[in-house]
């Protein structure tokens, strides 16, 4: 599908930002030799991508979100990344708000689509013998620690990571650390796959439990930091005080654990735990293995990333942090969703 272009995306900001606006108040706001045919051609083409409704006739015509949330809030990421941090016009500090927009991450129709989407993973393990379900469980389990270890940084190869996970063989010219990333994800997998059930409802300490296997030997203190974090690639900084990140946490976890349906559930800690960053480090981490504890808690098809582009994962967070825009991650989200239900089992 065409992207946007720099104009079209202002649009969109703009009726995101007012909640309705007709043509006029456009060209005000544009306030540029653009002509009026070219607002309405960019309006139409906002409305044929979904993005926009038009209701009214005439004079009275107006144009609304289609999503009237922020959490589901368009933006172009190539455009919106063509701009260096300090240019960006962002949220530079944790809202709170999102928690309560948690709710609208899915839309119904999403979710059934989701869900018939998953009965072919259903209707496989069930028909699966228990030795091919244990090999797929391990082929998941390799690739899902070598994709969330890149995603960190980590180098090893998917090749060195399975040598590493079946016979603990150190690949060569790697430093300590990233075997042991690796390891620890194998170890928090085997887990959250042992617990299914554990995971139907949530809490910190089985947080602050995962992501002390996911960090264990990795230099990194244990339980709910009591100092700032920065994050590379944006001016957006975490909350601060320990007391401050529990309770944000807390009122997260409430949230999430009100959702009905495993997928709100599932992006819902993997977005909040990646926004919030309550540990000193591997917060992404535990974000991605909490978000499959939580879908295998509710008989969905975990997720291994194995497909995902580790800049478009990282770009996806940032709008998030930035925008409190969902919709980019949740694409990939879903995306990797269909590859695992395709690709395993």
């Amino acid at each position: 599908m065409q992207q946007l272009n720099e104009r079209q995306q202002k649009i969109l900001d703009y009726i995101l930002r007012n909640k309705s606006a007709n043509n006029s108040d456009i060209m005000n706001y544009l306030r540029s030799s653009v002509s009026r045919y070219t607002v309405l051609r960019d309006l139409d083409f906002l409305a044929k991508k979904g993005l926009i409704k038009k209701t009214g006739k005439g004079r009275a015509v107006r144009y609304s979100p289609v999503f009237t949330s922020n959490i589901n809030a368009y933006f172009e990421p190539d455009l919106y990344f063509q701009k260096d941090p300090d240019e960006r016009i962002t949220k530079t500090a944790f809202d709170p708000e999102v928690i309560d927009e948690l709710p609208y991450l899915f839309k119904e129709e999403e979710i059934k689509e989701l869900r018939e989407y998953n009965n072919k993973y259903l209707k496989k393990i069930k028909e699966a013998d228990k030795e091919f379900l244990r090999k797929e469980v391990e082929r998941l389990t390799i690739e899902f620690s070598w994709k969330s270890s890149q995603i960190e940084g980590n180098t090893y190869s998917l090749i060195d990571t399975e040598i590493l996970i079946k016979e603990r063989i150190e690949a060569k010219g790697h430093e300590k650390g990233e075997a042991i990333m690796i390891l620890n994800h194998k170890n928090a997998i085997d887990y959250i796959f042992q617990n299914k059930k554990r995971f139907k409802t949530i809490n910190l300490s089985q947080i602050e439990e995962i992501h002390w296997m996911l960090v264990s030997g990795l230099g990194v203190k244990r339980g709910v930091r009591n100092f700032p974090v920065r994050i590379i690639g944006t001016r957006y900084t975490p909350i601060e005080g320990r007391g401050n990140v529990i309770e944000a946490l807390q009122l997260s976890i409430d949230k999430i654990n009100s959702l009905k349906d495993p997928f709100s559930k599932a992006l819902g800690i993997v977005l909040m735990l990646s926004y919030i960053q309550p540990f000193g480090d591997g917060n992404k981490r535990t974000a991605r293995i909490m978000g499959n504890a939580v879908l295998l808690a509710g008989d969905i098809c975990p997720l291994s990333y194995r497909g995902v582009d580790e800049a478009e994962y990282k770009k996806a967070i940032i709008l998030f942090y930035e925008q409190n825009s969902a919709r980019y991650f949740k694409e990939l989200f879903t995306e990797q969703f269909k590859f695992a239900v395709d690709s395993y089992f």
